[in-house]
């Protein structure tokens, strides 16, 4: 495909695949792919890793490098790298070393060219925006750039592939509705950081102003707020109140990965009001859970949402959240099918297994290892 500045960029191909056998590495050996995850914090990047290397290694060997305690075996050292880091791969003539951060391809490239170690290192981007000079320069050393959406790839000065965040459906899926939730009542839920880019305001105002018009609607935000961003949640918080509303909006701060699985169980409708995203995920699980989607135009959400899972609004225009709002909250029975059609839509074309796929695809086509017919 031709993207916005005569670059050109190749969708992934999302045939199922077929593996060659697989065969473990020899005791202390290294994996033929390997993820870092150089960060302490645990990040929207950490959640990609921690959903996505579980399910590569279902088809393939994959090591991963962590500093920030990720619940995964991890399955890689120094000592690994010096041992082994020479040895011939398993499968083909190059390991991969796939990349997320600028110290993370800074690594790659010393294992590549400062030591001579049969690697290809591979670089995923989500980034709403032009790269810096520096990524810039990395990424022209990478052997391949993935992009998470057409609207991120145009920004980057080359592009091997696009390929879609995918959702574990597994994990993320329809559940019974709590014993707390009152019959006929339903509850808007908002997920991720509590920070101006992510639009927090906006919903707030939004609902400020519609909830009055419908007493079964409650909602709910999750996610974490900086302490740079406490002023920002303390004027919300006061809106709020002067509304009369401190009982049905509630902020539930930064929970663990199952107790969020559980609200988007429980809502009835998510909303993701941002401003800027490089992909944006919270929708797809709302949607792989069962839940209709209301989003801003932000991120990859122009190509995933649409009236069939829900609706889409002008970014950053309140006035026009507060319209669609009102459509959908006037339906709650159109709501419950909407998240029905969500959820088809969700395991058919956005599964963690499709993303897992694609990104197999690209490795064995740089490390030369043929697929199986």
């Amino acid at each position: 495909m031709v993207l916005p500045g005569g670059r050109s960029c190749v969708l992934a191909w999302k045939r199922p695949l077929r593996w060659p056998g697989s065969r473990k590495p020899s005791q202390g050996g290294l994996a033929d792919v390997v993820v870092p995850n150089f960060h302490r914090r645990y990040t929207g990047v950490s959640a990609t890793i921690q959903a996505l290397v579980p399910c590569q290694r279902r088809s393939r060997q994959v090591g991963l490098w962590d500093w920030g305690g990720l619940p995964l075996l991890a399955e890689f050292s120094w000592i690994d790298l010096l041992r082994h880091g020479w040895d011939r791969p398993l499968l083909g003539r190059h390991r991969i070393w796939h990349a997320r951060r600028d110290l993370e391809i800074v690594m790659g490239l010393v294992l590549k060219h400062g030591l001579r170690q049969p690697w290809k290192v591979v670089f995923t981007s989500a980034a709403p925006k032009r790269p810096g000079v520096w990524l810039q320069w990395l990424l022209g050393a990478c052997d391949a750039v993935i992009a998470t959406s057409e609207r991120s790839a145009a920004f980057l000065p080359r592009c091997t592939t696009v390929i879609y965040h995918g959702v574990d459906t597994h994990f993320y899926c329809p559940g019974e509705r709590s014993m707390g939730v009152p019959q006929n009542s339903y509850l808007i839920g908002a997920f991720g950081r509590i920070r101006p880019s992510k639009g927090t305001d906006l919903l707030v105002s939004a609902l400020v102003e519609v909830l009055p018009e419908y007493p079964q609607f409650s909602a709910f935000f999750t996610g974490l707020c900086k302490p740079r961003e406490q002023a920002y949640l303390e004027s919300m918080q006061a809106k709020i109140n002067k509304a009369g509303l401190a009982e049905r909006i509630k902020f539930l701060g930064d929970l663990d990965r199952e107790s969020v699985r559980k609200l988007y169980q429980q809502a009835t409708l998510c909303v993701a009001a941002s401003r800027s995203e490089g992909f944006g995920l919270t929708p797809l699980e709302a949607m792989a859970s069962g839940c209709a989607v209301l989003t801003s135009d932000a991120g990859v959400w122009p190509r995933v949402v649409d009236s069939v899972v829900g609706l889409r609004f002008e970014t950053g225009r309140l006035d026009d959240l507060i319209d669609k709002l009102r459509v959908l909250l006037a339906e709650p029975g159109k709501l419950l099918e909407l998240g029905r059609k969500g959820r088809e839509r969700a395991v058919a074309k956005h599964s963690l297994e499709q993303e897992a796929d694609a990104i197999h695809r690209l490795y064995l086509d740089l490390g030369g290892a043929a697929i199986s017919p």
